[in-house]
Order: structure tokens, then C-alpha cells, then sequence
């Protein structure tokens, strides 16, 4: 437990700091003593106290030998035996989505069908009619009984139309690769029977050819006339709400994957007016045209004392294997009439691609099915080839499925492996009845078999898909422990320290940072998450009791723990 010394303990360090200042020694801002501080540099070097000025890491050491580095104004940190880390990076998730989620019906820890419908009643009983009610976070996968009627698990609206027959309702998928729609938001949208399916997208329909409301990847774009004329929260709450949710999770920089010219606007007007203290690496999500517009204007590094990066392009070559959008080699076993879907045309993926070489940009592309990756790894290569030698540090997405012949691909080309521990946990009951044990154990989030090739991996959480809490992303590393207690592929897990690394050092990799974060040494950022026990060697079983007890941000303390 982190608490400020006592009064009579800083006079007493007061002195001692006088005496050093009169040596020509400057006081710190912040200084950390009691703990264990791990650096996680090259070494694993571990410290016990820790100071920071101006932002910055200025000792590491002994308390001893911070002593003289503490004065009046120092807030002076008792770890009492917590851990002190690299400030924990996000290295997928949704920024404004993440508070977005705040506001809407949470869906992810329903039971079944029946539960999201009586969620939907009761808001829509506090609803205004007409008012839109929207929710996230439902998987068929993971629901306790199957609907009835349904159609690959999918229910048909009907229940959900009967309890809401004046609200429009949207129900977005954990992946967020699919929507669910009730009778009126089809209605509204002009969407029935003899409405087309998109490229790149599914209406799931019933034997007789009507939607039963489920809306697979671009075809959720079509309900698009239901949000429309819908208040929308004010976007700069939404984006404190996310940055509140994810300092409490012990989170000091952020991967967003994929946001707007306004959005990256807004997070620009909130750093100049220092509301936005989290550390945000965006990626811009635009079409072609889009990009080749306004790329030149909007690239920028370290805006803002390091908060605010835009410098990569994210594209979504696939869906999701939840919602059978993942693009596949084979047809799905679950579902032999398809083989998954591809969401961006191929011949868009090489135009940004192009783009993104052309205005020095990282191109990030999203990519689940082992078709989607080798797909992407094609691309990538070639823009390589056509660019010749350079640190690029392009990055695939999640790569979750993978055929053996191009796991090693990824180290060979210098292709950053951009994946989610959470995700292999969370999906791992249904992985086998979708793809079959061969496929499933030969190329499904294969940690292990990545870096053992040399590729570099980063993690995340993929938020709102999952929490974004980095504990228990990070458990699901080490252990592949799934919620019934089975091992997925144990000899895909990686070390603690491996794990802690893929959340440190190596996702400040993937943004080009590792020289100012991702460990904790002389001169880089005082960016520092404080657990309350030690991960890296506390019995794995108890690794999710960890709780975050303070997060910290070029040297301020941006969140503290109950009672701190």
C-alpha cells in the first residue's frame, strides 16, 4: 500500500535534502522507496527506490541513494513491498470506444438470449420512445443455452421486438465484427427481405430469406439510418471516461486502433488544454482518397510532452472468428459454406499500403483468419521489396490463426506480431469447433512458436472487446488457463518476464518509443504502474488478485488505489 510519508519522516529528509542542495543537487519531484522496482531492461536489472524530475527518471537505486534527491516539495512514495513496473502499455484497444462502453448496456457477462432481452426491457422502460438504445459485448459462443429459433446460434429478433416495438435497439457483438437489430431499427433502416448483402458482410437470414436481425461485419453498415438522429455523447467526455478506466487498470500509454481526422482533432485540443494525460499512438482508419488527403497534414510525433502520436494507418482485411468473419484457408468446420469473409478489397489494403510508405507511416492491418494473415504478409512484403531496406515495423493486428508455412514469415520480413493474451482464454472453449484440433493446434495463437521464430510480439486487450485490464490479459499469458480451468496449448505460453515484456518494452517498440519508454532506466519517461504484489513471481493461481495501486505519468501520479 503506497501512502505519503509522515510529516515528521519528510522534515527529517527535508535536512537531509538541504545538505544535498547545497552539493549542487537538484530535488526530485517524485521519489518511490520500499518496493521492488523492475526495470525489465535487458539485464532484469531490480532496484528499491526510484526517483523522477521534470518527467523523467533521474536515479535508480537504493534509498539510500535517493536520499539526496528528496526536498520540501518531493512526494515521497512508501511502496510497502508493492511492484513497480514500466508504465503498462495498451497495445490494441479502442480508445473512444472504451468510453463509449461506459454508456452503453454491457453485455459481455450475460448467461444467454434470454438475459440481454430482459436488459432491453428494462431500458427501454426508462427510454424515451423512439429513444435508441444500444449495448455491447454479447457472444454467442459463450452463452449457457442455445436460442430457439436460430441460425448458427444466432436468434431470431423477435423476442427482442416484442419487448422494445418503438425503440430502435443496435447490439454490437464483442468483436465487434457483428450488430444485432430489433423490428424497428430494420424498419427504419429499410432493411428486409429483398435488401442485398454488402461486400464484405452477411445479413443472417431465416430459411424463408428475412433478416432475423444479426448483421455480420459491413452489413452492420447498413444499419447505419437507425443511429442516425440519435443524441451522441459529447466526445470529450466519452474521452475521460476512457482515460479514467484505463489509468485505473494501470495504464499509462495507448494503442488506439484506428480513430477519425476529428478524433485526432479533439485529442489534440484536450492535450493543449491538459485533460489528456494518457499517452495515445493512434491509428487513422480512412479510405484511400481519405488518406492520401490529409496524411502529409496530420502525421505527427510526440505532440505534447510524448502524449500524443499519429504516425500509423490501421485496415481491417478480415472479421472476426466469433461471428465466422475471419478469412480462412478452408471453410469453417462449424460452418462449411463459409470460409470467412474479406472486409477491405485487397486492391485497398495495396493502395494504403502504398500510402503509408509514401508519407512515413506504419501500416497496422487487421488480420484473424490464417487467409486475412497471409493475405496481409503478401502485402507487406512486397511494399518491403518495393521500398527496399528500412525500419518499417509494420504490424499485423491480432495475427490469431496462422498456417504453419507463414508463422515464420512474421521474423523473416520483420513483421510485428500485434496480439491479445485475453483473446486466446476468452475464445478458447469454442477455437476447436470452428477450425478443427489440426488447425487449432498448428496455427492458433501461437505465442510460443512466434518468438521462438525471432518475430516480436506485442499484447493488449482489444478493448471494448475485452476488459482492458492488463492483469488479466497478462494472466492468460502466462498460464492459457481458460475460465473452465483447461490449458489451451500449454507450450504457447510465455515466461513472466516475456509476458511483462510484451506489455512494456516491446509494445513501446511497436509505436518506435522504446527509447523513452517500456522500461524504467535514466532519462526515459516516469511512466510507472504499482501493483500490489509481485507477478512476476507470486503463485500464478493468485495473479489475477493483483490490484493496481497506483499509475503514474511523467512523474504525477494520475490514479491511485482504494483508499490511496
Amino acid at each position: 500500500m503506497i501512502d505519503r510519508r509522515p510529516l515528521t519522516y519528510l522534515m527529517m529528509l527535508a535536512v537531509l535534502a538541504f545538505a544535498a542542495c547545497v552539493g549542487g543537487e537538484e530535488a526530485a519531484d517524485l521519489v518511490l522507496v520500499g518496493g521492488k522496482i523492475a526495470t525489465v531492461d535487458d539485464l532484469g536489472t531490480e532496484y528499491s527506490a526510484l526517483a523522477a524530475r521534470d518527467g523523467r527518471i533521474v536515479a535508480l537505486g537504493s534509498e539510500d541513494d535517493v536520499r539526496g534527491l528528496v526536498g520540501p516539495d518531493t512526494e515521497v512514495m512508501e511502496l510497502d513491498g508493492a511492484l513497480a513496473i514500466p508504465g503498462l502499455i495498451e497495445g490494441h484497444a479502442h480508445y473512444m470506444r472504451v468510453g463509449q462502453a461506459q454508456l452503453e448496456l454491457n453485455l459481455m457477462a450475460v448467461s444467454n438470449w434470454g438475459e440481454i432481452v430482459a436488459m432491453v426491457e428494462v431500458a427501454v422502460a426508462e427510454a424515451e420512445p423512439g429513444q435508441l438504445i444500444t449495448g455491447r459485448g454479447w457472444h454467442q459462443e459463450k452463452w449457457d443455452e442455445r436460442p430457439d429459433p436460430e441460425v448458427d446460434g444466432l436468434p431470431y429478433h423477435a423476442s427482442l421486438s416484442a419487448v422494445s416495438p418503438d425503440n430502435p435497439v443496435l447490439l454490437t457483438h464483442a468483436s465487434g465484427h457483428a450488430t444485432y437489430a430489433n423490428a424497428r431499427a430494420m424498419e427504419i433502416a429499410g432493411i428486409d427481405g429483398a435488401t442485398a448483402d454488402p461486400d464484405g458482410g452477411e445479413i443472417v437470414r431465416d430459411p424463408s430469406g428475412n433478416p432475423i436481425g444479426a448483421f455480420r461485419e459491413t452489413a452492420s453498415g447498413l444499419l447505419s439510418p437507425a443511429r442516425q438522429g440519435a443524441a451522441s455523447p459529447d466526445p470529450r467526455r466519452v474521452a475521460l471516461l476512457a482515460q479514467d478506466e484505463a489509468f485505473s487498470k494501470g495504464i499509462t500509454s495507448f494503442h488506439d486502433a484506428g480513430a477519425g481526422w476529428n478524433t485526432i482533432d479533439l485529442w489534440k485540443d484536450m492535450v493543449d488544454d491538459g485533460s489528456l494525460k494518457v499517452r495515445i499512438y493512434s491509428m487513422i482508419r480512412a479510405s484511400p482518397a481519405s488518406l492520401a488527403e490529409n496524411l502529409a497534414a496530420y502525421r505527427t510525433v510526440g505532440y505534447g510532452d510524448d502524449r500524443l502520436t499519429v504516425r500509423a494507418i490501421k485496415v481491417s482485411i478480415d472479421g472476426a472468428l466469433g461471428s465466422h468473419g475471419a478469412w480462412l484457408l478452408q471453410p469453417y468446420d462449424d460452418l462449411p459454406s463459409s470460409a470467412g469473409l474479406n472486409t477491405t478489397p485487397l486492391q485497398d489494403v495495396v493502395e494504403t499500403a502504398r500510402l503509408a510508405m509514401e508519407h512515413g507511416y506504419q501500416f497496422n492491418v487487421h488480420a484473424i483468419g490464417d487467409r486475412g494473415n497471409r493475405e496481409t504478409l503478401d502485402i507487406f512484403e512486397d511494399a518491403y521489396a518495393s521500398a527496399g531496406a528500412g525500419a518499417y515495423r509494420w504490424r499485423i493486428e491480432h495475427a490469431q490463426h496462422l498456417h504453419p508455412d507463414d508463422i515464420p514469415r512474421f521474423a523473416d520480413i520483420g513483421v510485428i506480431a500485434s496480439m491479445q493474451g485475453v483473446h486466446a482464454t476468452s475464445d478458447g472453449p469454442w477455437i476447436e469447433a470452428k477450425l478443427g484440433m489440426q488447425r487449432s493446434e498448428e496455427g492458433a495463437y501461437v505465442w510460443r512458436k512466434l518468438m521462438d521464430s525471432g518475430a516480436i510480439v506485442m499484447n493488449g486487450t482489444d478493448a471494448p472487446v475485452e476488459n482492458v485490464d492488463p492483469v488479466a490479459s497478462y494472466y492468460s499469458t502466462v498460464s492459457r488457463r481458460m475460465a473452465d480451468g483447461d490449458v489451451l496449448f500449454a507450450d504457447q505460453r510465455m515466461t513472466r518476464m516475456e509476458a511483462l515484456r510484451s506489455y512494456t518494452i516491446n509494445a513501446a517498440y511497436g509505436a518506435f518509443e522504446e527509447d523513452i519508454k517500456g522500461t524504467l532506466e535514466l532519462g526515459k519517461l516516469a511512466d510507472i504502474t504499482i501493483l500490489s504484489q509481485d507477478i512476476l513471481t507470486v503463485d500464478e493461481e493468485r495473479i489475477p488478485e493483483t490490484a493496481v495501486v497506483a499509475t503514474i505519468v511523467g512523474g504525477e501520479v494520475v490514479y491511485r488505489g482504494g483508499g490511496q
